[in-house]
């Protein structure tokens, strides 16, 4: 059960990970640093959105409108981090 508790918590590391990628990708996008008409940004970027759209979708259903400033990834690195809190004092569990 060891192994199951180390992978949960490199699952989740990766999924932090990715969040923080396309949060920051995002700024670098806003601020013209990155340009889309490039290929290879374009491709990550819709990539990213791909992975990351089955996670932030029901998060931006449940926030309300904030006028254009799109909080779902700070609530969804914020779950992750209370789930890797929660694995982590019940680890004994896992034992």
């Amino acid at each position: 059960m060891t192994s199951l508790f180390q992978i949960l918590m490199l699952l989740l590391g990766v999924v932090r990970t990715v969040i923080i990628i396309h949060f920051i990708m995002s700024w670098l996008i806003s601020f013209g640093v990155l340009n889309m008409r490039q290929p290879i940004v374009a491709q990550i970027w819709d990539g990213l959105n791909r992975l990351l759209e089955p996670l932030y979708g029901p998060i931006r259903r449940m926030l309300p409108q904030m006028g254009g400033l799109d909080l779902s990834p700070v609530v969804a690195l914020l779950g992750i981090y209370a789930l890797q809190i929660i694995l982590t004092n019940n680890a004994a569990l896992f034992y």
